[in-house]
Formats: structure tokens, sequence, C-alpha cells
């Protein structure tokens, strides 16, 4: 697969691309992402489905540009893809030819099952979690994608988006003619035979506003859209707010956007009778889509179409572009667990605090490629931004305090405040805290001494190697949680 690959998305209201540039077999990082809001839709659901000529023009001078973007970013691979619009629309093929002869660009286009199953394919990949339902709201129609212990098992797509909604029902004042549509094609997701999870993924535009109003109202304090959660039950008068607004002021009085003022209270009105009819409990915001989804079809496409067991592409992604040596971050990693192991039957942590441990011993480092004086706060920023896949917010979270805090003196209560509804108890937070700024004690010198650990009763043997100074000396002088004792021996 190419290094610099681009991505483009041709929606019925929005288009969109993504460049994305491999630094590994299997990890990238995004490094363009543009949308034109050029509503390629715009009039057709009133004309028989046929695309119109000023929004076909706005399509052709907005594909232009994004191949321009794509150029300049020497990227060797372009993918487009197109969706709901274009696979209806009678006179998509003039549009088509068009493109090929003067863009030199071929527009695939997708039916929507494939749609529905790249949403999946990103979801699966990209959030974290094996059971759920992805829902992608688009302009033209709603994909459904099935997902169970880890696979896609069934993929549906609907004739129900936010600009056949508007044209067809919002427009004319029939808002209970929309509910009855919506309901009628919700019966082929209801009777397919496959269970419908409690916990839906969603993707789209009109979600993912949706999420940013729901996180602004609860003053939610990571500043980030993909991965965050929330109950339905508890956030639906946020979704009813939205419903009775009676104009644009209404609206922005709310919290939404301008560009969201035309498609807003119907991909509202869709995403809430959803979750209304097949019962959802939470809902995931996923900032990846189809775009992901097709680039990550091409590159898996020779293991299955999932990552690696044991691999996370964030962090394989972080290593790879702001490492400074590969030998010492495995060792970093591989100590940690160690020390976790070794320490177990004092600290009693769940095993998912062994796997943030060696994550953030790995990345500890990372922030020295900014400044190094300030190398653990530059981690802290690089880790809340940069491990944005297939982590919980409450695990990029820990991980980031964990860096922040690898120090010898142990972290307060008040260090904690801000983040608190993201983090583990207190308790956690010091022992984790702790056994990191051990850790990086034990290889202060970066000479990957061997090293054993023997613990008894609140004691902690470390048996090194040989003699190193710096280890000696700066090992008393770490604040250790409930008082434990730490010797080292050589």
């Amino acid at each position: 697969m190419a290094k610099v690959t681009t991505i483009i998305d041709i929606g019925s209201n929005s288009m969109r691309m993504v460049v994305l540039e491999k630094s590994s077999r299997f990890a990238f990082n995004l490094i363009n992402e543009t949308k034109s809001r050029v509503k390629i839709s715009e009039g057709c659901y009133e004309n028989n489905g046929n695309l119109q000529e000023a929004a076909l023009q706005r399509a052709f001078n907005s594909l232009q540009s994004f191949l321009n973007i794509s150029k300049a970013l020497k990227s060797r691979k372009i993918i487009c893809v197109a969706t709901s619009a274009l696979r209806d629309a009678p006179n998509a093929k003039i549009f088509l030819n068009r493109v090929k002869k003067d863009l030199g660009l071929n527009i695939k286009v997708i039916d929507g099952p494939k749609e529905a199953y790249y949403g999946g394919i990103a979801a699966l990949n990209l959030i974290h979690g094996d059971n759920f339902v992805t829902v992608d709201i688009g302009g033209g129609s709603t994909e459904f994608a099935f997902i169970k212990n880890g696979k896609i098992e069934h993929c549906i797509s609907l004739d129900v988006g936010t600009v056949r909604i508007n044209e067809l029902f919002f427009s004319k004042g029939d808002i209970e003619g929309a509910k009855e549509y919506i309901l009628e094609k919700l019966k082929e997701v209801k009777t397919c035979g496959y269970d419908i999870s409690s916990t839906v993924v969603g993707i789209g535009g009109s979600i993912r506003a949706l999420s940013k109003i729901i996180k602004s109202k609860n003053n939610y304090p990571l500043d980030i859209l993909h991965g965050f959660t929330y109950s339905v039950d508890l956030n639906k008068h946020i979704f009813t707010s939205i419903l009775n607004a009676t104009n644009n002021n209404a609206l922005k009085n709310i919290g939404i956007k301008k560009d969201r003022f035309d498609t807003i209270k119907e991909g509202t009105f869709i995403f809430d009778t959803i979750l209304e009819e097949l019962d959802i409990k939470n809902v995931i915001t996923s900032g990846a889509g189809v775009r992901e989804g097709v680039y990550l079809t091409d590159l898996l496409r020779s293991s299955n179409y999932k990552f690696p067991s044991n691999f996370n592409v964030s962090v394989r992604s972080l290593l790879d572009r702001f490492q400074i040596d590969s030998k010492q971050s495995s060792y970093f990693g591989k100590n940690a667990s160690e020390i976790f192991e070794a320490l177990k039957p004092l600290h009693n942590l769940d095993d998912k605090y062994r796997t943030l441990l060696v994550v953030a011993s790995k990345l500890h480092s990372i922030g020295k490629t900014l400044n190094f004086y300030k190398s653990n706060d530059n981690t802290f920023d690089f880790i809340l931004s940069g491990l944005n896949y297939d982590f919980l917010h409450s695990s990029r979270v820990t991980v980031a305090h964990i860096i922040k805090f690898s120090k010898k003196s142990l972290p307060q209560e008040r260090d904690l405040h801000k983040y608190n509804e993201l983090l583990p108890c207190f308790e956690t937070m010091q022992w984790l805290s702790f056994m990191i700024s051990l850790n990086l004690t034990i290889n202060q010198d970066l000479s990957n001494p061997k090293v054993k650990y023997k613990l008894k009763n609140d004691r902690l043997k470390i048996c090194l190697d040989r003699s190193i100074y710096l280890v000696e000396s700066e090992i008393d002088k770490l604040q250790t949680p409930m008082g434990i004792k730490v010797k080292v021996v050589s």
C-alpha cells in the first residue's frame, strides 16, 4: 500500500477527504482532513432522484481542490467512493464520466450494504469494544452494521437520510409522515434475525454534532469526540430541546453550529427514532467512518480486515513517529509488566491497569521530541490527543496521568481534580505513578539491566545484575504508596 493515501467520500450532504500516511506496516496517522458541504443531492428527491446542475458543479469544483491538496501532500494513491446520492440518481453517469474525463478520477459508487460494511470495519478496528451496532446517518441513507464478538455479522442500508427526510416530509410540515416512514423502514432492522446490541456506535455528521452538544451540556472534561460515550436516557432532554427548537436562533442558543442548522433537526429526529425503536441504552461516538473503513479494508486485506491481536494502531504510530529508541521502549514495557506482577499482592489492581502501565512506560519519552525540559507535560498532551483509536477516554486519560506523575513524589488528590470523573480512584493512581517512576529509575542509565523482583510482606527487593550507582542513589528518593520499603541489591 502507498505510503500516503487519499480517501474521498462523496456523500449526499457533504464531500469529505482524508489523507493518511503509513509509518510502519499497520500503523498510520492522519495528515489532512477536508470537508465541503456541496449538498450534491439538493433538490434531487423532488426531481425523481435526478442530481441538479448547480449541485453537480459544486461537487466538481470541490473535487478539483481535493485533488490539488492530495497532490501537494504527495499522495500516491487515491480511492474515491460515492454513496446514496450517486447510486440512486438516474443521471449519475453523466457526472461520473465528466469527472473521469476532466479530472482523471475514477469514482466507485458503492451500494448500501458495502457502505455499512466500511463503517463497521472502521468501528471494529478503531473503537474499543466487540459488541455493538453501528448507525451511520447520512443525507440520503442510514446504514447499520451488526458486530458481535469482534466480527461483522450483517449489514443493512435504509433509504432514510437527513436531506431525503427534509425534502419528502419536513419541508412540508409532515412530521407524523416522517415518523411513519422511518418506522416502516426500521422493520427490516428489527426483523433481520440478528441480535441488536444495547450499545450503538454513532457515525456521521449529525450524530457527531449531537455528541458535541451533549458533551458540552455535561461539562465533559476531555475535549475529544472519538470514543465519547453517553447514556441515552440521561440525555434525552437534549434531543427534545433540539427537536422543539422553532428557529435558527433557538438552535444557536442550544449550541448548534451554523453549518448544521439545515440538517440537525432531521438528523436528531432520525437518530432519536432509531434509539427509541431499538431500545438503545448507550451511544459511543465515532470520529471514523466510511473513509477510514475504505482505507482499513485496503490496509488490512491480508489480515482478515482486522489489526493483529495485541496491536494498537495509536500506540504504534506514536512510537514510529516520536520514540527515541525502540529497544528502550520495549525494555520499559517489559519491565513495567514485571513490576506490576511483583507488587500485585499489595496493589490488587485489575490486569487492565497493567496494560495501561505498559503503554505509559513505552510512550513516556515521546514528549522529549518537543522539549526535553517539559517532557512529561508534553507527553501528557501527546497522549490525550494521540491515543485516539481503540482507547476508552478513561484509558487515555489514565495513561496521560501516569506519565505526567512519573516523578519522585506521588500525585495528590488536587492534582487529579480536572479529570477526576475519567480516572480510577486516587489510591490506584498513586500505585500506577509509583510503578512507572520505579521503572524509569531502574533504567535511569539506559543500560537495560537485568532485574528480578522479590516481595516479602511490605518490602520489595530489587536484584540487579550489576551495581548501578544512579539507581542505588535515586531509589530511596521515591515516595511509595502504603509506606512500602524498596531495597536495591546487586
